[in-house]
């Protein structure tokens, strides 16, 4: 039986529970990779990567669905500066995985704007990419936002994320 991966790509700058509300509804596939981007390919700014992976990290916990893991790879592969593309990572999960199906998962944000990805069209032809918009309308801005303005978060994401955002003051400045 060939496996059903799905792969999940974000900033996660943090994890908010809009991210949860689609990774929820992924629980079909074999598994689901959260990807968190190494260096955005539109130069967005965001917390340091590795601060990042540790926020995934408490998320995936607290979320508890035992197809969800923590994928690392657009470090795996990170040359330089260069921004990293969706085309390359889907390119060295199919070699990492070279007998599963792969599917890209976007929010409805990044469809709408998906013929600016980086070979778009070769996207569509090799793999399946499905647009999963966010049933909880939380993002990671709202997240930002309230910590900027001293207000609580933990309706916004989950338990261990929050507390880890107030322990180390993670968007505080």
């Amino acid at each position: 039986m060939t496996a059903s991966i799905a792969i999940f790509g974000s900033a996660f700058n943090p994890p908010s529970l809009g991210h949860q509300s689609v990774i929820t509804r992924l629980g079909h596939f074999d598994q689901v990779l959260l990807l968190p981007s190494f260096r955005h390919a539109w130069g967005k700014n965001m917390l340091d990567y590795d601060s990042r992976c540790q926020l995934v990290s408490a998320f995936i916990e607290d979320i508890q669905q035992p197809n969800v893991t923590l994928s690392r790879i657009e470090e795996d592969i990170a040359v330089g500066d260069e921004a990293i593309t969706t085309f390359a990572v889907l390119e060295a999960l199919e070699e990492r995985h070279p007998n599963a199906n792969l599917t890209f998962v976007i929010g409805p944000d990044n469809f709408l704007n998906f013929s600016k990805f980086y070979k778009a069209d070769a996207i569509m032809t090799r793999w399946q990419v499905l647009a999963c918009p966010e049933t909880v309308p939380v993002r990671s801005t709202d997240i930002r936002d309230h910590i900027i303005n001293n207000r609580t978060v933990s309706h916004l994401t989950t338990p261990k994320v929050a507390n880890m955002l107030r322990e180390k003051g993670w968007y505080s400045q």
